[in-house]
């Protein structure tokens, strides 16, 4: 119905609209962050927001940057953070595909092995969704092709095979989409030795930078600890390099003592000493 008088629409007010004033248009907005690792009764760190989706973005994914670690992963020779890759599509999934009328608390929830969401939907139909029977669906169209103009997400239904593919490198799982009344989104982050409170980092992680400094070496090494039956072959392909070059950094690694190959190349392993 038109009124004749000028105003802002729902998006605008979420999108850029001040905490009060998203409040009286839409009383039951929030997202509650919570990580949780040591104190499993209740959480070891929270955050409530309440603010605009512009500032509730980057105020989430600070919040993932906090409690989680990062891994680095060359594409087309560019180091691309993959924990800043999975942060945002999970944060930019979590604000734009929602059913902001709902009174239900969108949620964050960081816990040891996995990060986690949940928000009220207006589904199209329920169950697990798969790359096979995925078909994309705007709930918010006028926010979802806000956040892709600005660059906060990217186009529809990318976000899906993102998360796929970024949560297969980082932690050798997939994600799991569940759509309902309740929309659920659960990202395996298998720990790597720096998820503690506050980003602190363990001995390990310090030793490993007191004697390696190369950026594609110290890659290696996380593999390596992932999966010590990596071959020459396998890193190559997911550091996105050559063998050959695999092969140098390997020998540099075996050099200072922080590598050993035991067995053959087809069925030995690494040892790695720090």
């Amino acid at each position: 119905m038109e009124s004749g008088k000028e105003g802002f629409n729902m998006a605008c007010i979420l999108l850029f609209g001040k905490p009060e004033t998203i409040q009286s248009c839409v009383p039951g907005y929030k997202t509650d962050a919570i990580y949780r690792v040591e104190n499993l009764d209740r959480y070891d760190d929270r955050l409530i927001v309440e603010n605009n989706l512009m500032e509730s973005y980057n105020l989430l994914i600070d919040f993932i940057k906090k409690h989680t670690d990062d891994k680095f992963f060359l594409i087309d020779g560019v180091n691309v953070s993959l924990r800043t890759a999975i942060a945002r599509e999970i944060v930019s999934n979590l604000l734009v595909h929602r059913e902001f009328k709902s009174a239900f608390p969108a949620k964050l929830i960081i816990e040891k092995d996995r990060i986690w969401t949940e928000n009220w939907s207006r589904t199209q139909w329920k169950g697990r969704i798969s790359l096979e029977n995925f078909t994309p669906y705007p709930k918010n169209p006028i926010i979802a092709k806000f956040f892709v103009n600005i660059g906060y997400a990217d186009s529809l239904g990318s976000g899906v095979r993102n998360l796929y593919k970024y949560t297969k490198i980082y932690s050798d799982a997939e994600p799991n989409f569940e759509e309902g009344d309740v929309f659920r989104l659960i990202v395996p982050m298998r720990p790597a030795g720096a998820t503690l409170t506050g980003g602190r980092k363990n001995n390990e992680v310090t030793k490993v930078t007191e004697k390696v400094t190369d950026v594609t070496e110290k890659r290696i090494i996380e593999l390596l600890k992932d999966n010590s039956k990596y071959k020459t072959a396998e890193l190559a392909e997911m550091l996105g390099i050559s063998r050959k070059t695999v092969s140098i950094k390997l020998k540099n690694l075996k050099d200072k003592g922080i590598v050993e190959r035991v067995g053959s190349d087809r069925k030995g392993y690494w040892n790695i000493y720090l």
